[in-house]
């Protein structure tokens, strides 16, 4: 392996950097990469492009999105079933097709890997820039929580399609292999090839250390768009919201949530002001929204082609996108979404044979919606659900209904008391499925819930392909709908990915432990 770290300029980060003086602006050596503070954001910014781009099939200039731009979101939709493939583009994820050297999860893991890889590069330079005096404690400190954060948004990434969930054996199962040392050389090389998987609970106990100290090291806030782009520490505490939630660990989900939200009055954050926008379609009319604690960048001169672009891969054919994914009726037609519910109207659009896309991802020319990491209202509602399951009832209804409210236009407003802890959990599930439509959250919830014993989906649910969809099938109530693409349940080995066989064929040790059935 070249001596090289591999560093992207993501122009539209920080429009004042410079990059005359540099060599190569792809492929900085690392003698140089942190001789002086510009330097330094600029390798700072490649970091953040490997999580925005990536590369595909190996071709850094041919990018999918992969793993943060745009395939997150893409193939966490595909695996559930409230999201409708229209062509062949993700068939491998929607069908559970895939293979050890399918393009969607090899490139997702090697992707995962590869940002890893540079994060722990990245935090190594700094830390020498520090020593060495280039830039002081302060300012290498916020650049180490950033590349932290990054590497723990990765691995809970991964270990959601590559991993069972925690709460299945509370963390017993195989997880992923943890790399903390930047891999520069051939000894490098020879030593991490031997890493083999940690656990589940060692891998979401590396992700939770890894927030821990990002919030410790992260500023609070950033002055106009960096404040959205470049990680915070409401970033890092509210993707620790996430992480418990993932693990079952109710009480810290609470702990953590309210460093974020007033236990009493109104929803905004004492940590940079986030709260709820007053409209649904607030956060996707505005990428600085109040709402948007964390998205990646997507600047004019460094987005993502039509291949992996929001705009143009989730929407209409009216708008001239591609359309290769609409709305199911599945989710359009289950009665939990009340028929006057303003995120019906305002971020849906009709296209081709009546199917419907969503809106939320606007920009059909130049492809500069930021794909959202994690928004305010996810907060919220992980602070709802946690207080729903071990809490405050009243408080989780509370939060439970200023998330719906703002979205009922009808005479239907606040859900009143549940007769059941179950059915207010119940509510709150469904409000994540409407809320977070199209924004690749719904995979997250059937994974961490595979096991409930009283919220699983018991599998990958069963889905409708778009031969049977038409604008006759979205019917409110109606769920008598034609699912071709069948269930798959949760003891089946295509419930997760194989880790690919580029991995396996160059670490014997992965090679031992590859997911069952592959």
């Amino acid at each position: 392996m070249k001596k090289l770290i591999y560093l992207l300029i993501m122009l539209g980060v920080v429009s004042s950097c410079q990059v005359t003086d540099l060599e190569p602006y792809d492929s900085i050596s690392e003698t140089l990469a942190f001789t002086t503070p510009d330097k330094i954001e600029l390798s700072m910014n490649g970091v953040y492009d490997a999580a925005q781009s990536g590369f595909y099939g190996g071709n850094e200039a041919n990018n999918r999105g992969y793993i943060f731009g745009a395939a997150f979101i893409q193939q966490n939709d595909m695996r559930g079933e409230d999201m409708l493939l229209i062509n062949i583009f993700y068939a491998f994820t929607n069908q559970a097709t895939y293979t050890t050297t399918t393009a969607n999860n090899v490139n997702y893991w090697e992707n995962g890997f590869r940002l890893v890889n540079l994060a722990n590069l990245f935090i190594e330079g700094v830390q020498g820039a520090i020593d060495g005096g280039v830039i002081d404690q302060a300012t290498g400190d916020s650049y180490i929580g950033e590349a932290t954060l990054l590497r723990a948004l990765a691995y809970q990434e991964m270990i959601i399609m590559f991993a069972r969930p925690y709460r299945d054996g509370n963390g017993a199962s195989p997880g992923l292999p943890i790399h903390t040392k930047g891999v520069n050389s051939s000894d490098a090389v020879d030593t991490e090839v031997q890493v083999g998987r940690s656990t589940v609970a060692e891998t979401y106990a590396f992700i939770l250390s890894d927030l821990d100290a990002a919030e410790q090291l992260l500023p609070e806030s950033r002055e106009g768009a960096l404040n959205v782009v470049r990680a915070t520490k409401g970033a890092a505490i509210a993707l620790k919201t996430r992480v418990y939630l993932h693990m079952g660990n109710y009480a810290k989900v609470i702990e953590e949530s309210n460093k974020l939200v007033p236990t009493s009055g109104a929803l905004v954050s004492p940590i940079n002001d986030y709260q709820m926008t007053a409209s649904v379609d607030g956060p996707f009319t505005n990428n600085e929204s109040s709402d948007n604690i964390f998205s990646m960048n997507m600047g004019p001169n460094d987005n993502l082609n039509v291949n992996a672009a929001l705009a143009n891969m989730y929407g209409s054919s009216a708008f001239d996108a591609r359309g290769e994914v609409a709305i199911s009726p599945i989710i359009w037609n289950e009665s939990f979404w009340d028929p006057d519910d303003l995120r019906r109207t305002l971020l849906v659009a009709s296209g081709a044979s009546g199917r419907l896309f969503t809106t939320k991802y606007r920009d059909y020319l130049t492809n500069t919606d930021l794909p959202p990491i994690i928004r305010y209202t996810e907060v919220i509602l992980n602070l709802a659900e946690a207080e729903a399951r071990s809490g405050d009832q009243g408080r989780a209804l509370d939060l439970l209904n200023a998330v719906r409210d703002r979205a009922i236009s009808g005479a239907m407003t606040s859900y009143g008391t549940f007769a059941t802890q179950n059915g207010l959990i119940q509510a709150i599930l469904n409000e994540r499925r409407i809320e977070f439509l199209a924004e690749g959250q719904r995979w997250k919830d059937i994974h961490r819930n595979a096991v409930d014993p009283d919220f699983s989906t018991l599998g990958i649910p069963a889905k409708m392909i778009s031969a049977d969809v038409d604008g006759s099938t979205y019917s409110i109530g109606n769920t008598t709908l034609t699912k071709n693409i069948g269930f798959i349940p949760y003891s089946d080995y295509r419930f997760l990915w194989p880790l690919p066989a580029s991995e396996t064929s160059a670490n014997p040790v992965l090679a031992a432990e590859q997911n069952p059935g592959y």
